[in-house]
């Protein structure tokens, strides 16, 4: 399961009774995106609310494709956005902190280390074909970028 299907809509009910819809807990889920893409209904969300979920959606919802936003780049752009706050030395924690703080989501911190830990294992993975291959110059960089998530 990808990270962004265990990312949450913090105070979830009270969005949706501001709203007046019912929508998934999930922010990733189909409709809470269509909610957000096509923003019906936001001007009933209150000041601060709307702000956030407006910048979620410049952040994440902001792209060219033709099948936005189901074309799978708010998923990316968000997993870019953890790797980001992880880069800048949050565990994971602070990653929840910040994401709840800016976006209004969240996950449980457990999701998030299982996220980190995978990719530091997919990364010793990419690792290795690049020492198969001969290619020290890709591997240095995984390494890198390998301890840069580990730390």
């Amino acid at each position: 399961m990808a990270i962004t299907d265990k990312i949450y809509v913090k105070n979830h009910r009270q969005l949706a009774s501001q709203l007046e819809t019912n929508i998934p807990k999930g922010a990733f889920k189909g409709a809470t995106l269509d909610i957000l893409f096509q923003g019906e209904g936001l001007e009933k969300l209150d000041e601060a609310t709307q702000e956030r979920v407006l910048d979620f959606s410049s952040d994440f919802l902001d792209c060219g494709c033709d099948n936005n936003p189901y074309c799978g780049c708010p998923e990316r752009k968000f997993v870019r956005y953890l790797l980001e706050l992880r880069a800048q030395g949050l565990g994971p924690d602070a990653i929840v902190d910040v994401m709840t703080d800016d976006y209004m989501v969240y996950a449980y911190s457990g999701d998030v280390l299982s996220f980190l830990d995978s990719g530091i294992r997919t990364l010793e993975a990419a690792e290795g074909l690049a020492e198969v291959e001969g290619t020290k110059e890709t591997q240095e960089k995984i390494r890198r970028s390998k301890r840069d998530l580990a730390r």
